[in-house]
């Protein structure tokens, strides 16, 4: 029967072990598609930003702007747009734009020239109070269907998003639903024009059907376009800096900008790939076993040689000390007190418990120590005593 049960506990074992295995395999394949799946669904870059280049940014638009005569100013914050803003100039509010409360948004709206909001901008209702939001709609090509010189020159146009409906007077393009995804109206003698969808502003759109031929249109109405959009560094902005950016260099960066994203899913794996190690490595192989001790020395025994140790040294302050804090953490409990009550709170409460005066109840647990081995038998009598009134009160 030796060698089917040692098989048997075999078979077992690399089981026990392939399975740890194959849990730690899929921890860490979890761990690597973690970043993936939380990933925003969006091209990566920074959205709408003309200076970046990657599929998400607005580069592109920008140097077409640029190529055409029109100043493209990028600032940050809106109090660097409303100082950058102008009787000839045109704010471009995108939804990646940094509009972080209501009175930067009125100071948005009160700022000189003319206004281009385009997509699910923040404080919408304020950049542009004539608008009535219908719906949502599905993003797709769209002939304009309008008398709008810039949309007829376009033609077909991908947008979607928001759908308006506009003040009286205003003129509607690109129809969808109950509404239109592009509306220009005159408020205050300013120029306001609003895009449900700001995507075909994008690297990716630019050169899909007449996109790039409205955005220019649009965005390239004045000789200077200020164009707001995310700061690079969000702390920065709202320390107060104007958040404009120049040319000629880029704005400082801590140690932490400078690490890649990835570093941290990276630290994060190998922190759940060293706790997986430890619950495998540090499992227990079987049950505790109780070693047998070759001498057993009674309690009492114990006691016993302690006492003749400080006997031996003299040392009746020892244990004195020994005796008083022994029988205060068990009168502790008795009388109610937290095992941190110092020695004259408990004298203090068994006073209170046995009716005696507090006095003596405290020379005896926090007295002086004892002139001679009489005077610590005593002590040692005289606490058992008050021990027991506390147990029998």
């Amino acid at each position: 029967m030796t060698a089917p049960t040692t098989a048997t506990g075999a078979r077992r074992g690399r089981g026990r072990e392939a399975a740890w295995i194959s849990l730690v395999v899929l921890l860490v394949l979890g761990a690597a598609a973690l970043p993936a799946l939380l990933a925003p669904d969006r091209p990566p870059g920074r959205l709408l930003d003309p200076a970046d280049t990657s599929l998400g940014g607005s580069a592109a638009l920008a140097r077409l702007l640029e190529a055409h005569g029109v100043e493209v100013v990028r600032v940050e914050t809106p109090g660097a747009a409303v100082a950058a803003a102008g009787p000839e100039t045109l704010l471009l509010v995108t939804e990646a734009s940094m509009v972080d409360d209501h009175d930067a948004a009125v100071r948005l709206a009160e700022a000189p020239g003319d206004r281009l909001v385009a997509g699910h901008a923040s404080y919408l209702d304020v950049l542009a109070a004539g608008l009535h939001r219908k719906g949502v709609e599905r993003t797709r090509s769209r002939p304009p269907r309008c008398a709008l010189r810039e949309a007829v020159r376009a033609g077909d146009v991908y947008t979607g998003g928001l759908s308006f409906s506009g003040p009286p007077g205003s003129t509607g393009c690109y129809p969808a639903g109950d509404g239109h995804t592009l509306v220009r109206y005159t408020e205050d003698g300013h120029t306001v024009t609003a895009l449900g969808d700001a995507s075909f502003l994008t690297n990716l759109r630019l050169a899909d059907d007449g996109n790039a031929a409205l955005a220019l249109n649009l965005a390239g109405a004045r000789p200077k376009l200020v164009w707001l959009t995310w700061p690079d560094d969000p702390a920065d902005a709202a320390d107060g800096g104007d958040g404009a950016t120049g040319a000629d260099g880029e704005p400082a960066r801590s140690l932490g900008d400078l690490i890649p994203g990835g570093v941290n899913w990276a630290v994060f794996q190998l922190v759940v790939a060293v706790a997986v190690t430890a619950l495998w490595r540090g499992r227990r192989l079987g049950p505790v076993v109780t070693e047998r001790l070759p001498v057993v020395v009674r309690a009492s025994e114990t006691v016993e040689g302690r006492g003749l140790l400080y006997r031996s040294r003299r040392a009746r302050d020892r244990a004195a000390l020994a005796m008083r804090a022994a029988t205060a953490d068990r009168l502790a409990p008795l009388l109610g007190v937290p095992r941190t009550a110092t020695a004259e709170e408990v004298a203090d409460a068994a006073a209170a418990r046995t009716g005696q005066d507090p006095g003596p109840v405290r020379a005896l647990l926090c007295g002086p120590e004892p002139a001679d081995d009489a005077a610590l038998v005593a002590l040692a009598a005289h606490l058992d005593t008050l021990e027991r009134q506390v147990r029998d009160s």
